[in-house]
């Protein structure tokens, strides 16, 4: 997409402080981390979220995840890593074109990346489960 910013840093035509490349992705430093060496990985091939992205991409995708969150560890020396992808504003996309976030966490770095849990009972689970499953 021509107005796209991530299909165009994906490309090259924009400059970033890329980690990894090959033909398919780009891995860089987001601009705006939340800790130290907060990457994202952008595939080369727009997709607007995880719901338009073929399944082999989304499966490469965490492969090199996979690959990428082992390189972050060894060489940050982060004591753990947060995957994180939304789909859509209300989730939290603010660009629409499909990249996971790789955050690594470090003791007292002091984000908080997670919900607060509610609580539900046996029959809500099994009424959604019948809603979901049919």
């Amino acid at each position: 997409m021509s107005d796209c910013i991530f299909c165009k840093i994906a490309s090259g035509e924009i400059p970033s402080k890329t980690l990894y490349e090959d033909e398919k992705f780009r891995v860089i430093l987001d601009l705006g981390p939340a800790t130290r060496g907060h990457a994202l990985i952008l595939p080369k091939t727009h997709a607007a979220d995880l719901f338009e992205l073929p399944d082999e991409t989304a499966a490469e995708v965490l492969v090199l995840a996979k690959k990428m969150g082992i390189t972050l560890k060894e060489k940050l020396k982060c004591d753990g890593l947060n995957l994180v992808q939304n789909n859509g504003a209300v989730a939290g996309q603010t660009v629409n074109h499909f990249h996971l976030h790789m955050i690594p966490r470090y003791q007292g770095d002091g984000q908080k990346i997670g919900w607060t849990p509610k609580k539900t009972d046996p029959e809500e689970l099994e009424a959604i489960q019948k809603e979901i499953t049919g």
